[in-house]
């Protein structure tokens, strides 16, 4: 009688795992992690040094890991800047590099851009909806600039958006004359493009995520 019951609880855990796994697959049907301009220059030691960068990158990782275990699309955005007078992110120098943290896979697409907004003069468009992407969880870097122009740029071509906050990083800034703080500015761009019921984007956490 303990066998027959052991057996059949353990064939119910399978069938309950299989469901929730298959379940798991539907929810994340059509959608694509984009990791942006997470790299070398915005960490310790970098020309343009973020704060909780490398806090903002391993919470980019579990995230990269989630999508690669299962099998879903991965996007990288890696940032070359090319107009005059910029001093980081240049041509064939270590800190343009992608960071080692989410480094790509030979077999996921990295995209070069120029600019702030990830879909101006590249084909990340036609790359999302040649492989008919409908929903994007966004990751990177910094989060009032890159992170905030692109996601704003996926709302307008018909994307529905999820930032994961935790794995986004920024620095202080400094508006006449006045410093404000990177925490401060971290929480109003993420606030801001969350606003209205999540207009542009749904803002959540890594754990929130992955539980």
């Amino acid at each position: 009688m303990n066998n027959t019951f052991t057996t059949f609880l353990t064939l119910g855990l399978i069938v309950i795992s299989m469901l929730t796994m298959n379940a798991q697959k539907q929810k994340m049907e059509h959608t694509a992690l984009i990791i942006i301009d997470v790299q070398n220059d915005y960490f310790p030691g970098g020309k343009m040094t973020l704060e909780k960068a490398e806090q903002a990158a391993e919470n980019a990782r579990n995230i990269l890991e989630y999508f690669r275990k299962n099998n879903l699309p991965v996007i990288h955005i890696q940032h070359i800047s090319t107009n005059e007078g910029a001093t980081f992110f240049l041509p064939d120098t270590e800190g343009a590099k992608i960071n080692h943290l989410v480094l790509p896979r030979e077999d996921e697409k990295v995209i070069v851009k120029h600019f702030p907004n990830s879909f101006r003069e590249t084909d990340l468009l036609g790359y999302l909806q040649s492989k008919n992407i409908k929903n994007l969880v966004i990751t990177g870097m910094m989060t009032d600039v890159c992170v905030d122009t692109t996601t704003r740029a996926a709302f307008d071509f018909g994307f529905t958006n999820t930032i994961i906050g935790d794995a986004t990083a920024t620095r202080n800034r400094e508006l006449n004359g006045e410093v404000v703080k990177a925490a401060d500015v971290q929480k109003s761009f993420l606030a801001g493009i969350s606003a209205l019921g999540n207009l542009y984007a749904r803002v959540i956490s890594t754990n929130e995520f992955l539980k």
